[in-house]
């Protein structure tokens, strides 16, 4: 099988589904969806989001310094893509996608109430990097949804039904296939899968051995 070498492009596929929320003091909130957004440090904790100039909400957070970062579940989907199309000039995104704006603790911006997690961020750093700017922003807080916690505490984020955006689709999370470290752990839980590429090798002998029966 052949390579075909293209132009660059952005190729760095899934990422997150999030939408970015955000408001100027006495006017309505908007939210708008990013492609591009990513942790970038982990103390202090950090995280960035890249937006284009012309975007109505660009300056709303140049302005306030300020933003939430909401996560994307396969229920909000739909809510998501809308917002990524529809402009907040002229929509008002939290009432049209039945959406509850939820006031946080530590930034003037309001959360989504839908999203299992809303992350606080304030804005130290505008990059100008061409057709996007970066925002680099320092994480002032994290608001969970309580209905993901089990019964001793443990946040369980991952039964939430993430959402993810692959090349123009978006994608809700699928069956687990390891953890941190499994490939390297001499023991640990039963639940680590074994290195896919023998299990992949052990399903092609056991066709083989099928054939062979069959041909008897």
């Amino acid at each position: 099988m052949g390579k075909q070498f293209w132009k660059p492009g952005n190729m760095l596929y899934p990422v997150p589904a999030v939408m970015v929320s955000c408001a100027r003091t006495g006017e309505r909130p908007n939210i708008i969806t990013v492609a591009w957004a990513g942790t970038v440090c982990s103390s202090p904790v950090m995280v960035s989001i890249s937006v284009r100039p012309e975007r109505y909400s660009y300056s709303i957070m140049k302005e306030t310094g300020e933003f939430v970062i909401n996560l994307v579940t396969r229920d909000l989907v739909y809510a998501a893509d809308y917002c990524g199309v529809k402009s907040g000039r002229d929509t008002d995104k939290f009432l049209n996608m039945k959406l509850t704006p939820v006031p946080m603790e530590h930034v003037s911006a309001p959360g989504i109430g839908e999203s299992p997690v809303n992350i606080e961020c304030r804005i130290t750093q505008i990059l100008k990097l061409g057709s996007h700017d970066m925002f680099l922003a320092d994480v002032a807080g994290v608001a969970v949804d309580e209905a993901w916690l089990n019964e001793q505490g443990k946040f369980e984020l991952n039964r939430a039904g993430l959402a993810a955006y692959s090349h123009g689709e978006y994608f809700a999370l699928g069956e687990k296939i390891g953890s941190f470290g499994y490939s390297v752990r001499k023991s640990g839980p039963k639940t680590a899968l074994a290195d896919p590429r023998k299990a992949q090798g052990k399903k092609r002998t056991d066709g083989d051995r099928k054939k062979k029966a069959d041909k008897k």
